[in-house]
């Protein structure tokens, strides 16, 4: 086990702590994850992390048990005593301000289901949405603390900006197109991915705030003779963007989600089913007990309504997977 470092420059990051002492309840790491709403491996990371900031093994791994190091039994009592005057400091200062919950825009239901059932898992705190409409944009608040957890694309984000975020996996959302209403294919039921070669379609080119959709798009798109528009006026609001998107009369990569605007149609993408990774996404290091009951009720989702399920001969950009 390597050495810790000089003592004027060694912080511990409470987050490491709580992934300790959690897996030192339970004694198993699986177990753990599930009731901190992490991956297993993202646990494992964080405890060799502690381990090689404190110089010292704190369990034994075995195919069959784990247990405590005579270390990490000497560490659970002080990790207790620190985890507990953070829970007493948030109890005075941090609960009473509101939980900041980016949704990207107003019907967006994934985001909206979420948050609606957070809110019914800890009716004594507030939380309180907010439209930034597009992760990239997001992030910027999100890192200068205007913000405290939107939804989105994580894979699409510039690295310098995940190294900075943590994020929990949502849900697959199925892909959608809007067409005119009379455009040639808006008389099927559901369009291939072959159907739109030869076509130009909007996936928000040039819009500052969501890159991460254009990548997405560009990723589906590649090698399928299906084009990206170019750069529109960028719209603010709802009705701005529908009078936009009629004139330019382009298609529109969307979600099946995505909510009904005039003289168009919303159809589903197939052969492939093209799927867009939906993560919760929350500044690193953040705590609130809120922000606990928003990844709770997003993995209560994920699971009860098969979110992550990918369907056969579904298609999620390899960046993502």
């Amino acid at each position: 086990m390597p050495a810790p470092g000089p003592v004027g420059h060694r912080h511990l990051d409470p987050r490491l702590l709580r992934a300790f002492v959690t897996v030192a309840d339970e004694l198993h790491f699986t177990r753990a994850a599930a009731r901190l709403y992490v991956a297993q491996q993202a646990l494992s990371r964080d405890v060799r992390r502690l381990e090689r900031e404190l110089g010292a093994e704190l369990f034994v791994r075995s195919t069959r048990q784990v247990t405590l190091t005579s270390d990490g039994e000497r560490l659970l009592p002080y990790a207790r005593r620190v985890l507990a005057a953070q829970d007493e400091l948030l109890d005075a200062f941090g609960q009473a301000r509101p939980l900041l919950v980016d949704l990207n825009y107003r019907d967006a239901v994934t985001a909206r289901r979420v948050l609606h059932r957070a809110r019914e898992l800890a009716p004594e705190h507030e939380l309180m949405a907010r439209y930034e409409s597009g992760l990239t944009g997001a992030a910027a608040e999100l890192l200068a603390g205007r913000l405290d957890a939107s939804f989105g694309r994580y894979a699409g984000l510039d690295p310098a900006l995940r190294g900075r975020l943590d994020h929990q996996l949502v849900r697959h959302e199925p892909m959608a197109v809007v067409l005119p209403d009379d455009h040639h294919l808006a008389c099927l039921d559901a369009v291939p991915l072959a159907a739109l070669a030869g076509e130009t379609v909007y996936a928000g080119a040039g819009n500052p705030r969501t890159p991460e959709w254009t990548d997405l798009a560009r990723r589906l798109f590649d090698g399928r003779g299906i084009e990206i528009a170019p750069p529109a006026p960028l719209a603010v609001g709802d009705e701005e963007f529908e009078r936009i998107m009629a004139k330019m009369r382009h298609p529109i990569l969307a979600v099946t989600d995505f909510p009904p605007m005039p003289r168009t149609v919303l159809r589903p993408l197939v052969d492939p089913v093209p799927l867009s990774p939906v993560s919760l996404v929350w500044r690193r290091g953040m705590t609130h007990p809120a922000l606990d009951a928003l990844r709770r009720a997003a993995a209560e989702l994920s699971a009860g309504e098969g979110w992550l399920r990918v369907p056969e001969g579904g298609w999620v950009p390899d960046a993502d997977a």
